[in-house]
């Protein structure tokens, strides 16, 4: 498995995969080839039927610029990938090249005959199950599993990664409005911060609190403001949420919030090396799915529970993700996204608390959650993968036709 560096990417959303991997796509051939005069840049699949709504043409295009770019919303072009795109550049002396361009998930991305960085293998074990063999033969947890492969400097990067996942919340609990785009959201995270009756629960207090940072996180990333992949942009209001309440209410210090964020990157890692993190090939719950079991594992470390439990949380996590569609409406990171963010930092802290009960007797493993979970996106129809022609999105223009 790679770095925890190239799960919690810092970048622009609304979508790791169709923002941030366009964005680093066209930053790598304006680098290395300054020489093209203008570009043709098509885009395929996923990115054909939902790029207007993510921002892509425009994201590419503001990074090209100056250079002419002219963008293609092919929607009938088979791809082998959803999250495909060609840039043909185009030089002075009349030549022309072709690049194909894969969006992996997460922000990563593949160009053809090219390596744009070299992500480097660090992690030798590839699921949980090895994973929680050389934990065991070593003493070790999870923590310690990240210091020994990555060392020291992964925590001080992650401590970067946290500071980034607080400012962001905090920016998005300071704006009113409404978000860009068509569908005329208005920003709620703020509303948030006020209780609807003098006499509210710590429950209720607990539950209004992690909405208002999963919203926060959630209108930010559909702005097209900074975030952090975790482990994607349409997710990135899950795990910060639970990690926010868990920071301002239980008083757990810098150091052990961001050994948290190295416990549920090993989740994601495990995640993004045997399923997949793209909505584009697994649904939603291969992105809030994610997100969630990822959130589970940090609360539980920070509660002190032991491997076996922490396995059990983030299993659990995801076991009630399956079958998750990815539908949003208009292609825009808005409607089901931001509150599907919410409600899975609730389902996170609630399957931790359910491992807690039942990590001792519990038959479902992390690795074949995983396992399911991507042969669930494999044989959903892709009308439910990140398309937005099925689902939620279908039904929203069905009702709002006449409008």
């Amino acid at each position: 498995m790679k770095s925890l560096r190239y799960l919690y990417r810092i970048g622009n959303g609304p979508s790791s995969s169709h923002s941030i991997a366009p964005y680093r796509a066209a930053k790598y051939f304006r680098k290395n080839y300054p020489d093209v005069v203008s570009y043709d840049v098509y885009l395929y699949g996923s990115f054909a039927l939902t790029g207007r709504g993510h921002l892509t043409d425009k994201t590419i295009q503001q990074t090209l610029a100056p250079v002419d770019c002219a963008i293609h919303f092919d929607i009938k072009t088979p791809v082998k990938h959803p999250n495909t795109m060609k840039f043909v550049l185009h030089f002075g002396d009349g030549r022309s090249l072709e690049k194909e361009v894969i969006s992996t998930g997460g922000g990563a991305i593949q160009i053809e005959g090219e390596v744009e960085e070299y992500e480097e293998e660090v992690y030798p074990e590839k699921n949980f199950g090895e994973i929680s063999k050389i934990c065991g033969e070593n003493g070790w947890d999870l923590v310690d599993y990240v210091r020994h492969y990555e060392g020291e400097e992964i925590f001080k990067y992650l401590e970067k990664v946290f500071n980034q996942m607080m400012d962001t919340i905090d920016a998005g609990l300071r704006k009113e409005g409404e978000l860009p785009g068509p569908l005329h959201v208005k920003r709620r995270a703020r509303s948030f911060l006020t209780p609807k009756a003098e006499s509210e629960t710590s429950i209720a207090r607990s539950y209004r609190l992690i909405i208002a940072y999963a919203f926060a996180t959630g209108e930010e990333n559909a702005s097209g403001n900074i975030v952090v992949t975790a482990p994607t942009c349409g997710a990135a209001g899950t795990l910060p949420a639970v990690m926010r309440y868990c920071y301002d209410n239980y008083h757990n210090s810098i150091e052990k919030m961001v050994n948290a964020l190295a416990v549920a990157g090993v989740i994601g890692n495990i995640i993004k090396q045997n399923g997949s993190i793209s909505g584009a090939v697994a649904g939603c719950q291969a992105e809030i799915g994610s997100a969630c079991s990822m959130a589970a594992a940090a609360f539980a470390y920070l509660k002190g529970l032991d491997l076996a439990t922490i396995e059990c949380a983030a299993e659990v996590a995801m076991e009630h993700s399956l079958g998750s569609t990815c539908d949003p409406v208009l292609g825009y990171v808005q409607i089901p996204c931001i509150e599907r963010n919410a409600v899975a930092a609730q389902r996170a802290i609630t399957s931790c608390r359910l491992a807690e009960y039942a990590s001792d007797s519990h038959e479902v493993s992390f690795d074949s959650i995983v396992e399911t979970m991507l042969q669930t996106g494999k044989d959903m129809s892709k009308n439910y993968r990140e398309t937005s022609v099925g689902g939620l999105a279908e039904q929203y223009l069905k009702t709002h036709k006449s409008e």
